[in-house]
């Protein structure tokens, strides 16, 4: 029996237009280098990912000048919707010879600071799970429910609470059919597989594992590249 593969998928087809940058956010600078290379050499620093296929807008004219030397995977099949672009790249992945076995890590493309290390014990944790599972870290800040006037409403117990990170991983055919029974609803994979009565595993990450979202978020990831330098990717 053959072993199934690891492979991460990311999509890259937003537009950011919480960050402020007046440009998809993956290629904005940080560090020298568009957001999207940083996240792309963690990836390709893994060597059990068999490949990385990232997932375009079908109107990205930007990815070839701005990552020149790319060796992954690219299909410009992404959606109005974060479900949409990985189902997209999904459909991809089996049209170059994935299988319904072989798992798939989908990894934000806004979480540039990832490191392979993180990678590695996302897999060792998930490879013989029945179900797969994410990186993610348990909430340590007080919770507040809050209403449109931003006033609080409520306390929120933090106990068992975690952030969801990536990448989350599941295998190909549980991935795809959740998000196909989920729709646009799913905010992230973990949502889909959890809608259909599974329980993803937890993975305990770094809180460096951060989102690049808002304007001063670019900053601290600048910070955190520079201090961590070129040669630990």
């Amino acid at each position: 029996m053959i072993s199934p593969r690891f492979f991460a998928l990311v999509p890259a087809a937003g537009v950011g237009e919480r960050s402020g940058a007046g440009q998809p956010k993956q290629y904005v600078e940080i560090a020298g280098r568009p957001m999207l290379a940083h996240t792309l050499a963690a990836l390709a620093a893994v060597p059990r990912l068999a490949q990385t296929l990232v997932v375009l807008s079908p109107s990205d004219d930007r990815f070839e000048a701005a990552l020149p030397d790319c060796r992954a995977w690219v299909a410009r099949v992404g959606g109005a919707s974060r479900a949409e672009s990985v189902l997209g790249g999904l459909a991809e992945l089996r049209r170059r010879g994935a299988e319904e076995d072989d798992w798939v890590l989908v990894h934000d493309a806004a979480r540039c600071l990832l490191q392979p290390a993180w990678v590695d014990a996302l897999i060792d944790a998930c490879q013989h799970d029945p179900v797969g599972g994410l990186l993610a870290q348990p909430v340590a800040d007080t919770l507040k429910a809050g209403d449109a006037d931003a006033r609080v409403t409520a306390t929120v117990d933090r106990r068992d609470k975690w952030a969801a990170q990536t990448p989350q991983m599941f295998r190909l055919g549980l991935v795809e059919r959740a998000l196909l029974a989920l729709g646009a609803a799913a905010t992230d994979e973990a949502s889909a597989i959890e809608a259909l009565g599974l329980a993803p595993r937890l993975v305990r990450a770094s809180m460096a594992n951060f989102k690049v979202t808002w304007p001063e978020d670019f900053e601290l990831a600048a910070r955190c590249l520079y201090q961590v330098g070129p040669s630990s990717r």
